[in-house]
């Protein structure tokens, strides 16, 4: 499950990324490369942390308040 979470994110974020310089190149900076290459490796720059939490994490709480065990 974690590396099909982490595998999921980086392609959303790369993506997103991508998509972002392709539309500054397009617009902006007539047709150059250089912005597709920035927005996917700030999008790869984003998501590999996110993997290394998640691959470090023992386990994770998807509960906003958990109740105290009686002993």
């Amino acid at each position: 499950k974690k590396w099909d979470w982490c595998l999921a994110d980086a392609v959303v974020k790369i993506g997103t990324g991508f998509g972002l310089g392709l539309v500054f190149s397009l617009t902006f900076f007539k047709r150059r490369i250089w912005p597709l290459a920035f927005g996917s490796s700030m999008g790869w720059g984003m998501a590999d942390p996110n993997c290394q939490c998640g691959f470090q994490a023992p386990y994770l709480l998807h509960r906003k308040y958990v109740k105290e065990q009686e002993q």
